[in-house]
């Protein structure tokens, strides 16, 4: 016999149902009674050299987890900023005694993973494996084995990682907005640069290493299927040789918040979305009477999704796809800040927003302090799963100066939590009126209406040094998007050749997280479209449209093409859309802006933004909006193809991320009809 499990699921859905009829869906489930919970208090012990060994024994798996951590202030790095990080990459290299090939080759053989940081290590096995993996561990420690080529490769993957940085206002944002707040030239302030990263030599590295990784003040702790006795000796075996530094860190530099609140925008001429930061410093610390008020005044703020700040931004205004807070209430830096990614053209609303709701936090609802506070516990209660986070508690407890059962009682501490005590403690932690608004956006599309909000307003580059007002460069009344769509028409080869492409094929290829992207696009007059991307040989997407209609593949699924995406695809008739300037009024110049580096005339159109170089006359990128998002383009390397300059390099942003693709190989019309069949 045959069974229909179609029915059999609906079956099971309509008895739910039955069962279910009295409960109402929308009210918030009541929590239940706050369980008790014990956490393991760890044994300790101090090799002289000063690591702080905790162990808490833990039988139910044979596994073994080993944190090394190392509390020391943020240090000054000067013109080799940058040097701890490189430092941190060749932990773990090889040693001494063994090669990097055959380290690597060892761990990987036992299952394990053995992780190095600039601030201390991780390690993870099975229990009959953890004696050789702290070995290796330790051997990685005080047996480093530092190259001068094995510096370079590090310097080198910095400096590209610098590079892409420059196109991301998210990365932009977050440096300055640092610098800014804690000094430029200081320990919390400072920022790697081509230039420090380039001038760190190998005694510096090895010099970072003998003075900042070191036993004093370091905290190794052992969690999992272990002995206390055997971990003793394990311990006292491997790590007893690790020298001391005895290094003397010099007071953190002061930092304050603004005397009024101010916006500082940082120009970023490629942005499509402005980046905004809204922070300030305060002094409440982890073992602040005060701290279990700011965490549930900070998840009611912007802790997630049902929060204030994201149910206004993107909920209620649909101002962006999220918008988030966070309080820190670390040792060495607590702030406050609350972020968000918008659309140019409301950021202003955006900010009021921000500060509309950084002002009403002092007030909450008894729902909201509720619903907090059950979430809070959920979360604390779910971390006690993983054996990492015993280790981060016996951690805390040592270096932030925490009560014995600060852990043991977190859960009646968050129930103790009043509304009072929410309100005094956003008193004490985010002051709307001395904060600093950062902006990383595109200046000449907000500014105008920033400097409208009545706050002062401040203008830095992406270095972090103060400027006058970006301004968009005027352009002679006789440049007009007719006269720049016909330079770049000359520059790529002329009119007469560019009449004669009906069809081009690009194959390219990218990097996307160490992994191949490839790339094969047609295109054709009349709109017509066919693209596959794949990903380490797969096809991950791919679009296929004649003009009229198409269809779409990802992840194996085949589904015509949203009827929206297809009238928006239809609209692209021509392969130059610089053969329409002339014919159409939709086309304006907006000035002379930086894209790509170059100084490039800005020709706006109805659905996209065009950018060309005024001294060579080529495309420099693009700005189009589609499905209601701004994708940017920038384009570079112009070679000749039939007659004609084509773009060997170019960069798309897609999701956030920036890919560089370059391009193989291009053929000019060599497709057909059926290519978009």
């Amino acid at each position: 016999m045959k069974f229909n499990f179609k029915y059999i699921a609906v079956a099971f859905l309509i008895s739910g149902m039955v069962s279910a009829q009295k409960i109402d869906i929308n009210k918030m489930p009541v929590a239940g009674p706050t369980p008790t919970i014990n956490i393991s208090q760890p044994k300790t012990f101090t090799l002289k050299n000063g690591l702080t060994v905790m162990v808490v024994e833990n039988n139910k798996l044979p596994r073994v987890n080993a944190t090394l951590s190392m509390d020391r202030p943020p240090y000054y790095e000067g013109n080799v900023a940058g040097v701890s990080q490189i430092m941190a990459d060749q932990i773990g290299e090889g040693t001494a005694k063994m090669s990097k090939e055959a380290f690597n080759k060892r761990v990987d053989y036992l299952g394990a993973s053995l992780n190095f940081s600039s601030g201390g290590a991780f390690a993870n096995s099975l229990s009959k494996y953890f004696p050789e993996i702290l070995g290796m561990m330790s051997d990685a420690i005080i047996n480093p084995k530092f190259s001068a080529a094995e510096v370079e490769k590090s310097k080198e993957r910095m400096i590209e990682g610098l590079k892409a940085e420059e196109k991301s206002a998210d990365a932009i944002a977050a440096r300055v907005s640092n610098a800014v707040t804690y000094g430029k030239n200081t320990s919390r302030g400072e920022f790697e640069t081509e230039a420090s990263i380039k001038a760190v030599t190998l005694a510096d590295v090895q010099n970072t290493f003998n003075k900042h990784y070191a036993p004093d003040n370091a905290y190794l702790v052992v969690v999992g299927d272990v002995k206390f006795n055997d971990v003793k000796k394990l311990v006292e075996k491997n790590f007893s040789n690790w020298k001391k530094s005895n290094t003397k860190y010099a007071a953190l530099e002061p930092a304050a918040n603004v005397p009024v609140t101010e916006i500082d925008i940082v120009d970023v001429p490629t942005a499509v979305q402005s980046v905004i930061s809204v922070g300030n410093l305060h002094d409440v610390k982890t073992n602040d009477p005060k701290y279990f008020a700011t965490a549930i005044a900070n998840y009611i703020l912007g802790g997630g999704g049902e929060a204030r700040l994201f149910m206004n931004l993107r909920e209620k205004n649909a101002f962006t796809y999220g918008a988030y807070s966070s309080l820190s209430t670390s040792k060495y830096s607590p702030s406050f800040s609350a972020e968000s990614s918008v659309r140019n053209e409301v950021t202003d609303k955006a900010v009021k927003e921000f500060m509309n709701e950084l002002n009403a936090i002092s007030n909450i609802t008894p729902e909201e302090l509720a619903n907090a506070k059950a979430k809070l516990k959920g979360d604390f209660i779910r971390s006690l799963e993983r054996p990492e986070t015993i280790a981060r508690f016996a951690v805390n407890t040592k270096t932030q100066n925490l009560p014995a059962d600060f852990y043991t009682n977190y859960l009646k501490s968050i129930d103790r939590v009043t509304a009072a005590d929410v309100s005094n403690a956003v008193k004490a932690t985010i002051f709307p009126n001395k904060s600093r608004i950062f902006i990383a956006g595109k200046a000449s599309e907000i500014s105008e209406s920033l400097e409208k909000m009545g706050y002062p307003v401040k203008y830095y580059d992406s270095q972090a040094n103060p400027v006058a007002k970006p301004t968009a460069q005027k352009v002679d009344a006789s440049i007009t998007a007719a006269s720049v769509a016909e330079k770049y028409i000359a520059a790529i080869g002329g009119l007469s050749n560019v009449q004669k492409v009906n069809f081009i094929t690009t194959d390219a290829a990218a990097k996307v997280q160490g992994m191949d992207l490839n790339l094969k696009l047609i295109q054709g007059k009349g709109a017509k479209t066919f693209m596959d991307v794949k990903m380490m040989g797969n096809t991950v997407q791919k679009i296929v449209f004649d003009g009229k209609t198409g269809y779409m593949e990802a992840q194996g699924q085949k589904m015509p093409l949203p009827a929206e995406a297809a009238a928006e695809m239809a609209l692209e008739t021509e392969l130059f859309p610089e053969l329409t300037f002339a014919k159409s009024a939709n086309y304006t110049v907006g000035g002379v802006e930086k894209y790509n580096g170059e100084d490039s005339y800005v020709v706006k159109g109805k659905n996209a933004t065009y950018y060309y170089s005024t001294k060579t006359g080529l495309k420099t990128g693009e700005v189009k909006v589609q499905g209601g998002q701004s994708i940017p383009t920038s384009y570079s390397d112009y070679k000749e193809v039939a007659g004609v300059k084509m773009p060997y390099k170019f960069s798309q942003n897609m999701a956030g991320m920036d890919i560089d693709f370059t391009v193989n190989s291009y053929q000019i019309n060599q497709a057909t009809a059926a290519d978009f069949k």
